[in-house]
């Protein structure tokens, strides 16, 4: 069920990332954006590709140093084989940066999405049909993974694959250690885990090793439960909220939560939005802020608020509702240095062929 929140339209500022809609590779998709200690901004996406499925598209990474007013040129992480898609981003602090990322196996191409690129898509054919088989890293490349810069993303360590995947990747807990919400992709470890599931993972090592901590209980009735987040709260809680479809909406959000450090989790419940997947992070003023995108009209990004840790929801501020079409969203979250608040997501600018990697600046 949907619910009707009280709409809030704040005074918003739009701006650019990244924008290229004269080149074939100029669509973006899937950004995350974060700050580090000492205002620095970074943004990742799946860039440089020429459509929401296509076989090209690598992680690329963009700073700004002006708090989001500018943006640096985009600078490749990862150039696989493979369709490089997603990305989340996670400052460590001290110039530490770590990177997590996703690519479906060639297997998917050949048959699922080799009908959604098209026989008459001739360039991503032949790479689907010719390239791919004859190349070995590429059909042993699929699944989730991360990376580490020590340098401000200037150089990356080693690809560690993950367990799981989810569009923003993990979260740095009160404790220094990271907790990865995601879901089952393609995981070949011997765990006993089933693919598909939403599960959380946990690593005391900065992102080398991770070990399984617990499930999410899901019913087998609901559709593709994925792309999950999860936020821990002041008091150890932590809140998870993962996408669903739902018949009518195409896309929403449920709401599960664990006393225990990831190990049990509640039954999710649906918190009533009409968009996704989640973002949440909390601000200053003791806030939880959910961002997600609105993919059925009107078209854009929101933000729903809570001021009890997430019991309660009841404002949901429209970030913008002038998308072209539902090819958008992903929207993730930053505090500001004055209490502001900067999201970063993909949508097409009105009348370019591809979307771009844009930003909103608003304040509770």
């Amino acid at each position: 069920m949907i619910r009707d929140f009280h709409q809030i339209k704040p005074a918003v500022e739009h701006g650019i990332v990244y924008r290229n809609p004269d080149s074939f590779f100029g669509y973006c998709g899937w950004p995350t954006v974060c700050i580090d200690e000492k205002g620095m901004l970074y943004a990742v996406c799946s860039g440089f590709r020429a459509a929401h499925v296509c076989p090209f598209g690598k992680t690329v990474l963009f700073k700004s140093a002006d708090l989001g007013r500018t943006w640096s040129i985009p600078m490749v992480i990862n150039d696989t084989y493979l369709d490089d898609r997603d990305a989340g981003i996670l400052s460590l602090g001290k110039d530490t940066l770590l990177v997590t990322w996703f690519s479906h196996p060639v297997g998917l191409y050949q048959t699922v999405y080799r009908r959604m690129i098209g026989d008459s898509w001739s360039v991503a054919g032949t790479m689907v049909d010719e390239a791919y088989p004859t190349v070995p890293e590429a059909l042993s490349h699929g699944g989730s993974w991360v990376r580490v810069s020590r340098d401000g993303g200037m150089t990356w360590g080693d690809t560690v694959k993950v367990p799981v995947s989810a569009p923003h990747g993990p979260i740095r807990r009160r404790d220094g250690s990271l907790l990865y919400l995601g879901r089952e992709m393609y995981n070949t470890e011997p765990d006993g885990t089933v693919d598909g599931d939403i599960c959380a993972y946990e690593s005391r090592d900065g992102g080398t090793t991770w070990t399984i901590l617990g499930k999410v209980p899901l019913d087998s009735a609901w559709n593709d439960p994925c792309e999950p987040h999860v936020l821990e709260l002041d008091n150890g809680r932590l809140l998870g909220m993962i996408r669903l479809a739902v018949p009518d909406v195409y896309l929403t959000v449920y709401k599960t939560v664990s006393e225990d450090g990831g190990r049990t989790w509640t039954k999710p419940e649906e918190m009533g939005t009409n968009g996704a997947p989640p973002h949440l992070m909390r601000h200053s003023s003791g806030a939880v802020i959910l961002t997600y995108g609105r993919r059925t009209e009107p078209f854009g990004q929101r933000a729903l608020v809570s001021f009890d840790g997430g019991e309660t929801w009841k404002d949901e501020y429209v970030l913008r509702d002038d998308g072209p079409g539902g090819d958008l969203g992903y929207p993730s979250t930053v505090e500001l240095p004055d209490g502001s608040l900067l999201t970063v997501y993909y949508q097409a600018v009105p009348g370019d062929r591809y979307c771009s990697l844009l930003w909103t600046r608003w304040s509770l």
